[in-house]
């Protein structure tokens, strides 16, 4: 079966997955990235604008969990690594599976519109117009910041968590009075980070759901090692068994002074935190609950008290963006996507997202199934079922996954990645190659027309 002309949106984790898998496949690709390296939101201080790495940031899931399934991170590695050995770590992937030569740095796709009849042409950053037949979308959710929207008008100095670098940049932060919103992972280490005694400090964290803390470690081991969920059991028990147990883990943020969580274990994201719980109860952090509204240099919070602050962290989220498609074509409004197995938009069979969810316990295994899926897709040998159908899973895997959880946007794209593999592996594919055996391989445009030696350029362009 001819391999269409596949074009690759981003060189970040999971367009470095779909990229090794294609060539794993014999699917001639490009990869556009925007950046001169890859990595992604792993790049400190990427060019492209797009990391929200911090300088002391490491990573919340272990290296047990977090490697690639045929690429083991290095022994040498600390349970919980660095950004820059992450960095270092998708660097070498890239080397070991020379994906390097499918790049184009620093020529990213602006603009990318389906033509009549299916495939795609594409605007790049260095002006010129290329044509795909299949497009894979990897450009990441962890890039456009999401900020609060609160009454009345701060005067003080604020920036966003993506912003963040280090307590002297972009702003000093010594000496100050420093209010933190959010209790996500990246809230909890700024905070931590900011409330050191020797930068003298006055650090107030304010949250509007609260959150449950999760240890980084249980008995010795990285407490993720432990967090395995199985496809025989229905979700809803094994949930309710680690409510019951979430005691033991000294998780319940009101013991450290927080406000109540408006929701129970696992109905929204934990945070993962071994330092935070010990800053609160040592106080050096100041808890308090959602901001009512914002007068000059005065917060007013929703327990009626009120206090003056320099500078506001908005440690509040982010945005799936597409800044190459028209937004009439396709946008995620609050975050909201409906993706068939979180990869395929109805109707439209010559587009595949990757990497498109909040993954627990882990995200490059996840992309990494996601990945085994789009090698098949593209060789024709899965084929998708119909639009119906398509529909029909995009609402059962929606409740599976997420109508436990609080309704925000954070929580949208929420999935276990335990059960999302072995429903891909042992379901889904099979059951797209029994279809594709049926019905024949999926049409993408010019994939009839061409044989696999007349694609060797992965994306063709125009003349």
């Amino acid at each position: 079966m001819p391999a269409p002309t596949t074009a690759v949106i981003g060189a970040g984790i999971s367009g470095l997955t779909a990229g090794k898998m294609l060539l794993d496949y014999g699917v001639p690709y490009t990869c556009f990235e925007t950046s001169d390296r890859v990595g992604g939101n792993w790049a400190f201080g990427n060019p492209n604008g797009h990391s929200s790495a911090y300088r002391s940031l490491h990573i919340d899931t272990s290296k047990h969990r977090l490697s690639f399934k045929d690429f083991p991170m290095p022994e040498d590695y600390p349970d919980f690594p660095h950004h820059t050995q992450i960095k270092a770590y998708l660097d070498d992937y890239a080397d070991a599976f020379g994906l390097r030569e499918q790049i184009e740095f620093q020529n990213g796709v602006v603009h990318a519109e389906r033509l009549e009849g299916g495939g795609w042409e594409l605007q790049t950053q260095q002006g010129e117009t290329r044509h795909a037949d299949l497009l894979v979308v990897a450009n990441g959710h962890h890039w456009d910041p999401r900020t609060a929207d609160f009454p009345g008008e701060f005067t003080g100095e604020s920036i966003h968590s993506h912003h963040y670098i280090d307590p002297t940049d972009p702003l000093d932060f010594k000496g100050k009075r420093i209010l933190v919103v959010g209790i996500g992972n990246s809230a909890a280490d700024i905070a931590v980070e900011l409330s050191s005694r020797s930068l003298q400090n006055e650090v107030t964290l304010s949250t509007r759901s609260s959150a449950w803390i999760v240890p980084k470690y249980t008995g010795g081991l990285p407490a993720d090692k432990y967090y395995v969920t199985t496809p025989y059991l229905p979700l809803s028990w094994q949930r309710k068994l680690l409510q019951k147990m979430q005691f033991m883990a000294g998780s319940n943020p009101e013991l450290y002074g927080l406000p109540k969580p408006n929701h129970k274990f696992f109905e929204a994201h934990p945070t993962q935190s071994v330092e935070l719980p010990l800053r609160l109860g040592s106080g050096d952090i100041t808890p308090k609950p959602n901001v009512a509204r914002l007068d000059g240099e005065t917060v007013h919070f929703e327990d009626g008290t009120s206090s003056g602050f320099d500078i506001i962290v908005y440690a509040t989220g982010y945005n799936i963006t597409f800044p190459f498609f028209d937004e009439d074509f396709i946008s995620a409004p609050d975050n909201q996507i409906r993706l068939y197995k979180r990869m395929f938009k109805p109707g439209l069979e010559d587009l595949v997202f990757m990497g498109f969810a909040q993954a627990t316990p882990t995200l490059f295994p996840f992309v990494e199934a996601q990945a085994r899926l789009l090698g098949a897709y593209a060789v024709g040998r899965y084929r998708l079922p119909d639009v119906a159908e398509m529909e029909r899973v995009i609402d059962a895997d929606q409740q599976k996954y997420t109508g436990h959880v609080l309704d925000r946007p954070r929580h949208t794209q929420q999935l276990d990645y335990f059960i999302y593999e072995h429903d891909l592996r042992v379901k889904e594919i099979p059951a797209g190659v029994l279809r594709a055996q049926r019905d024949g391989a999926p049409v993408l445009a010019g994939r009839a027309a061409r044989s696999v030696e007349g694609a060797a350029d992965a994306v063709v362009a125009t003349s």
